[in-house]
């Protein structure tokens, strides 16, 4: 028993540093594509284009997880969401409020950093979240519906504030499943963690541009 103990022990390392190595490279793509689309600046795909490009390389990285083209469509997805970032990004340095961006950058770097220490360190299971993120996830696309028809900052505030709860919420509990070795592959950890810093960024952006934009 020692021995398989000890190689599922490997085994959860391997994914985790898998993982990490993956997400600092989607990160760092991700970044250098968002800069390209800055420079030349691109203009925003638009709501039809971002969700169906987003759930269509989502569904096609996850559909190819266990095999070579589950990391080019990784990149693929990661690189389409740098390109979505660029021109919202261009939108707050136009504004002069460039400053912001740094801001969120460090909230969410803190963010991620906080949620995988205690999840990597805490003995409490986390799994039972699950029930809570989907009541959660409910209330979001609700809130988002609706955010389409009625023009509330009040609203935007609640329903970023919420993604970032949702997005932490969600950073924990595929840190600890990789931990416990719920999650075996690496490249559905990365795309859920990656995900996750995506909302967790764009959702303090908007916080901070509403609070900075009385």
């Amino acid at each position: 028993t020692r021995t398989s103990s000890q190689e599922s022990a490997l085994q959860t390392n391997k994914v985790l540093r898998n993982t990490y190595a993956l997400l600092s490279m989607t990160l760092l793509w991700s970044a250098v594509v968002a800069g390209v689309a800055m420079v030349m600046n691109l203009p925003h795909p638009g709501l039809i284009i971002t969700l169906v490009g987003f759930y269509g390389l989502l569904f096609l990285t996850e559909k190819n997880r266990d095999n070579g083209m589950g990391l080019v469509f990784t990149f693929l997805l990661t690189g389409f969401m740098g390109y979505t970032l660029g021109p919202i990004l261009n939108a707050y340095v136009g504004a002069g409020m460039g400053d912001l961006i740094v801001t969120a950058l460090g909230g969410t770097a803190l963010s991620f950093l906080a949620a995988s220490a205690y999840a990597l360190t805490t003995k409490r299971d986390l799994s039972m979240m699950g029930g809570l993120m989907l009541s959660l996830f409910v209330v979001l696309i609700v809130g988002m519906i609706a955010s389409i028809f009625i023009q509330s900052t009040v609203l935007h505030l609640a329903l970023s504030s919420l993604f970032i709860v949702f997005s932490t919420m969600a950073i924990l509990m595929t840190t600890q499943s990789i931990v416990r070795g719920g999650e075996t592959n690496y490249i559905s950890a990365t795309v859920t963690l990656y995900v996750s810093i995506y909302n967790i960024f764009i959702s303090l952006l908007q916080i901070l541009g509403i609070m900075n934009n009385d």
